[in-house]
């Protein structure tokens, strides 16, 4: 080998060597440096969805960033649980539809009251549910049922549903009025005819319950939510993308927070008595 071959060797070499020094110094990723962030949106960020506008008491003031409201507490307890600091949360809005179409996302998680099923786990993966909802009698300020208190109280008025729903089923065996449960087609329906007087109340799941109290109807009034045991529950869980490999990862963050009891206090802070949906007895 020619002598100024020898020095281009000995220079390739020494670039080399530099090279390697420097890739042994620089972190994994640009992310937080935590195993699995190239399986988030943004390594390093917590990517979470919600509706436009987002409702109480879900997210209070349409504004999720927060982290006042049911839903928004809810996702920055199960960041923190991820590892996340509340700084590194993102927030992005979507259709409720168009988040459980399959196809890509452009969140890593969303909440907006997803209810778990079969049909919808076809197109995207749910977490174990962070909330079950029971069933909730709501009234207008003018009706008698307005001062009702108790199942008792309810057993004489006119209470109605929408036929073939859990609330149909609930007001039977729970409440069982001596007049019959009234049948509606629809919530609207129902809603309609406890605004003109023709029943005294009606039941429906309690997010139904604070919507149609708290937007629609004028004088509306949330007596309370009916006993667990009334009837089945709707689970409702965090949807990510079909076969993300966070589901199992968002999945243990709220099963801890369950057990932790977390999960509970949330929920009494924002759906519980203090917000108006004490449990009928």
């Amino acid at each position: 080998m020619t002598r100024p071959a020898l020095r281009r060797a000995a220079a390739l070499a020494g670039a080399a060597a530099l090279l390697a020094g420097l890739a042994a110094c620089t972190p994994a990723d640009s992310g937080t440096g935590t195993e699995g962030d190239s399986d988030y949106v943004t390594p390093g960020k917590f990517t979470v969805a919600t509706g436009e506008p987002a409702y109480y008491p879900y997210v209070i003031d349409d504004a999720p960033e927060s982290g006042e409201g049911f839903e928004a507490a809810v996702a920055y307890a199960v960041a923190e649980e991820l590892g996340f600091a509340a700084e590194d949360v993102v927030w992005v809005r979507t259709t409720f539809e168009a988040a459980i179409q399959p196809g890509p996302k452009d969140f890593d998680v969303n909440l907006q009251q997803y209810t778990i099923t079969e049909e919808r786990a076809a197109n995207v993966d749910f977490s174990s549910p962070y909330y079950a909802t029971p069933q909730a009698v709501i009234t207008v300020e003018s009706s008698p049922a307005a001062s009702a208190a108790s199942l008792a109280d309810l057993a004489e008025l006119r209470i109605g549903a929408a036929t073939g729903t859990t609330s149909f089923d609930v007001i039977e065996q729970v409440i069982a009025p001596t007049a019959g449960v009234q049948a509606f087609n629809s919530n609207d329906d129902a809603k309609l005819a406890l605004e003109n007087g023709q029943i005294d109340a009606i039941v429906v799941d309690l997010p139904t319950a604070f919507y149609l109290t708290g937007v629609e109807l004028t004088g509306g009034v949330l007596l309370g939510q009916l006993p667990e045991a009334a009837g089945v529950s709707d689970e409702w869980g965090f949807v990510l993308e079909k076969d993300s490999p966070l589901t199992d990862d968002v999945t243990a963050a709220v099963d801890a927070l369950r057990e932790s009891g977390r999960l509970a206090e949330i929920a009494e802070q924002w759906l519980g008595a203090d917000a108006g949906a004490p449990i009928l007895q």
